[in-house]
């Protein structure tokens, strides 16, 4: 969409050169796709000057030229030879210097370059009105009646018009900016400036000499329709300023009522129709449809076959216009028009996009009414456009003003919360700016509270209907780039995230564990008592006794999943299936003083070997580590990232990890107690963990954080450390974050040791450190001085050796 710089300054005060308004625009989302220059005259009279004819002789060698020399201003006159009739000593002219460019009515372009002429050295030409855009005449150069310096700019002399268009793609959603007038209405709220709209004061019906008779048959399809007739006007040629205004944006201009109409579209987003009254049989006008089949000429000459879904402007006899989408061939204003109905309407977005697309008919009005015009400008844009056509084609206004609207079409009103204002911009906007924004977008804010406010959204506004649509139009004037992004802002962190659906969540899970090999179990709730009393593990007083019990087997709540699984483990294995992988989703209880407590869980039960024995495949037994990597995809799977580990306490493992993240922990896993497993009556031994699943969902894709992919090189190191058997790894990780965070990026162990060779209570460990600096590419002395230092520090603080 073109915008006109000058013409949108008749909307609103603008001191700001097209490039701020440019930025402005589209940071309030009417994006600016370029700027373009726009020249009355083409050209503009660039290297133009205004001359005076010192002398004027007869060509020596040519009867039809003159040899001239013509003051310019510069430092000596400028010999020119002139083939012009009327060209005289003594005469202002326009002159054309060594250089300019001319383009000519009609013509090609041309560039004035020194040249002789039959003998005679000519260095400018002296201009004729067609030769430099200003009109038709070729009969003879320009006479000029100026007392203007000689070498006067002639841009200065003719003060030719030039504009900036700005190029808009609007979007869809944003039809009430498809307008001068709609964008200064963004540029109020950006600047907070009033915007400048019609003086209508002048507005009066003259007398009631041909008065129209309107009826609307479908008011559905057309909500309003407002009309009024316009007698004893003149069809001519349109003015200067209005032709420009429309050449600016890309329109050929027509007539001056025509014009008039395309003006006040494009000026106030609202299309107008002017039907010359003489083709408007029984002075009557019907909005109706027409049956199917019926024949109808639109403006270009195309006969279409309408539909009963075309709504149609009628006279009393036949079809003039497809409503909102084009005129007929036979009611449009002609040369000979006297007397004119001029409509203006408003037509349902649905039932204009539908005959559009049905007829591939896009026109101006089309491309409005099919996104959504304003119903409540339509008497407005009318009385202006009835201003206009009497200043540009004389006449008087001969009847009412006739405005059908039986259902007037209300404001939407939406209610919003600050907190949610806050939580979807990322920051908190005073209260008090929120309400000049949207005021100065028309959009009216009552009932405000601490909690938050009623805004009541005008109905041009087709794309607010909703508490979000609200918070948006506050984003875009508030300004996208006024959000600060702090350092540990995710990519996502703006937009809140959503309450976790548990059940999706766990339907992913399950999904995920039965990829990776396992049997989904669902045990009975209901345990054996005797498996806490003969592990002595748990506290008896804890467990929920069932008053009314099935049998002594099953007569409590189990306080422990490990138990239900080692039960179909042990069933299963009883058949000689001895490679299990389980998992199952369920509730522990517990009961102290009174209070009852109820954890959702999911456990993991690992037993037998990894992999079956095969030719070309050695068996492999599953281990603690293969838990410990299913547990931490599960982790990967829920977006946890830098969770703690410590050596476990839970008394269901002889040896495992907790792993916890802020301080609360999340999962635990290891290998079953052999006390466990005896009173379970399972052999083999069984790798179990238990996940505090309600915690785990309340840690469900936590702000994640994106980060640039590195520019610089990745750099490692290995190193070997013997130490006491008691420290763990994770004791190494926390020391070297704590150490050097910011180079050493990861650390991994790929080989544990424990031998006579290292000495009894010892361990060693293999260790890689990968290295990487975001700002450079890291060099030798940077990288030694980083493990050095590390070297030191577990030295010091774990009594580590170093091996060599």
């Amino acid at each position: 969409m073109k915008v006109s710089l000058n013409w949108l300054k008749d909307f609103i005060e603008l001191k700001e050169d097209s490039n701020i308004i440019s930025e402005i625009l589209t940071d309030t989302g009417l994006e600016v796709e370029g700027l373009e220059k726009f020249e009355e005259i083409e050209g503009g009279l660039e290297g133009l000057v205004i001359g005076e004819v010192l002398t004027c002789e007869r060509h020596p060698d040519a009867d039809k030229l003159s040899v001239t020399t013509v003051e310019i201003g510069a430092e000596e006159p400028a010999p020119i030879v002139c083939g012009a009739p009327n060209v005289a000593k003594g005469q202002k002219v326009v002159v054309a210097t060594v250089g300019a460019t001319l383009f000519p009515e009609g013509g090609e372009s041309f560039k004035i370059k020194k040249a002789k002429i039959r003998g005679e050295v000519s260095l400018g030409m002296i201009c004729a009105e067609d030769e430099i855009g200003l009109g038709q005449s070729h009969e003879g150069i320009m006479v000029l009646d100026t007392d203007l310096p000689n070498g006067t700019s002639a841009k200065d002399y003719f003060k030719p018009e030039t504009d900036t268009i700005i190029e808009i793609g609007l979007t869809p959603n944003r039809a009430d900016g498809a307008s001068h007038f709609g964008v200064a209405r963004d540029l109020k709220a950006a600047f907070r400036r009033p915007t400048i709209f019609p003086d209508l004061s002048s507005f009066k019906i003259d007398n009631q000499s041909n008065p129209v008779e309107v009826v609307v048959e479908n008011s559905e399809a057309c909500p309003r329709f407002s009309g009024l007739t316009i007698s004893n006007l003149t069809i001519k040629e349109s003015p200067k300023w209005l032709k420009n205004r429309l050449k600016s944006i890309g329109l050929a201009p027509i007539n001056n009522v025509v014009d008039a109409t395309n003006y006040v579209l494009h000026g106030l987003g609202q299309p107008l129709h002017a039907y010359d009254m003489a083709d408007v049989n029984g002075n009557k006008i019907i909005v109706k449809t027409l049956p199917n089949g019926t024949k109808f000429t639109t403006l270009d000459e195309k006969e279409r076959e309408l539909t009963d879904k075309d709504l149609m402007v009628c006279d009393a006899n036949k079809g003039m216009c497809i409503g909102g989408v084009f005129g007929g061939i036979n009611s449009g204003v002609k040369d000979s028009t006297t007397a004119i109905f001029l409509e203006a309407a408003y037509f349902s977005a649905d039932w204009v996009r539908n005959t559009a697309t049905r007829h591939t008919i896009k026109t101006d009005a089309s491309f409005r009414f099919e996104r959504g015009t304003d119903p409540n400008m339509t008497v407005h844009a009318l009385k202006y456009a009835a201003i206009l056509i009497k200043e540009l084609a004389g006449g008087e206004i001969s009847s009412d003003v006739v405005d059908i609207y039986p259902e007037p079409i209300a404001d939407f009103e939406i209610e919003v919360k600050y907190k949610n204002v806050d939580r979807l911009i990322g920051k908190q906007v005073p209260h008090d700016r929120i309400k000049e924004i949207l005021e100065d977008l028309d959009i009216e804010v009552s009932n405000e509270s601490e909690e938050g406010f009623k805004a009541t959204v005008p109905p041009y506004r087709v794309d607010v209907t909703r508490e979000a649509d609200v918070i948006e139009e506050i984003l875009r004037i508030y300004g996208y780039n006024n959000v600060e992004l702090e350092e540990n802002y995710g990519a996502d962190y703006l937009a809140a995230f959503p309450t976790p659906d548990k059940d999706k969540i766990q339907s992913k899970t399950t999904d995920f564990l039965a990829a990776q090999g396992f049997n989904e179990i669902i045990s009975n709730s209901l345990t054996n008592p005797e498996y806490v009393t003969k592990t002595g593990l748990w506290d008896a007083k804890l467990n929920v006794e069932v008053l009314n019990k099935l049998s002594e087997e099953l007569g409590v709540m189990r306080q422990t999943m490990v138990f239900s699984g080692l039960e179909s483990l042990k069933y299963n294995i009883n058949r000689k299936q001895t490679n299990l992988k389980f998992f199952e989703f369920g509730r522990i209880y517990t009961s102290k003083e009174g209070q009852y407590n109820e954890q959702e869980q999911l456990a993991l039960f690992f037993t037998g070997d990894q992999t079956d024995e095969s030719w070309n495949v050695d068996k492999k037994s599953i281990d603690f580590y293969s838990l410990s990597s299913t547990v931490h995809k599960i982790l990967d799977k829920f977006s946890i990232a830098e969770f703690d580990s410590i050596p476990t306490n839970n008394p269901v493992f002889d040896y495992g990890l907790d792993i916890s993240k802020d301080g609360q922990l999340l999962v635990s896993l290891g290998k079953v107690n052999r006390k466990v497993q005896k009173v379970a009556e399972v052999t083999q031994d069984v790798f179990y963990a238990e996940f505090n699943w309600a915690k785990m969902l309340k840690k469900y894709g936590k702000k994640i954080l994106y980060k640039p992919v590195p520019k610089f090189p990745e750099v490692r190191r290995d190193l070997s450390l013997v130490l006491d058997e008691q420290v763990s790894f994770q004791q190494i990780l926390e020391l070297t974050k704590r150490e050097s965070k910011k180079l050493v990026k990861r650390i991994n162990v790929f080989s544990v040791y424990q031998g006579e060779s290292i000495g009894e209570g010892k361990k060693s460990y293999a260790l890689s450190f990968i290295l990487q600096d975001e700002n450079r590419t890291l060099n030798d002395k940077a990288i030694d001085k980083t493990m050095n230092g590390l070297i030191s520090c577990f030295e010091k603080d774990l009594n580590a050796i170093i091996r060599k």
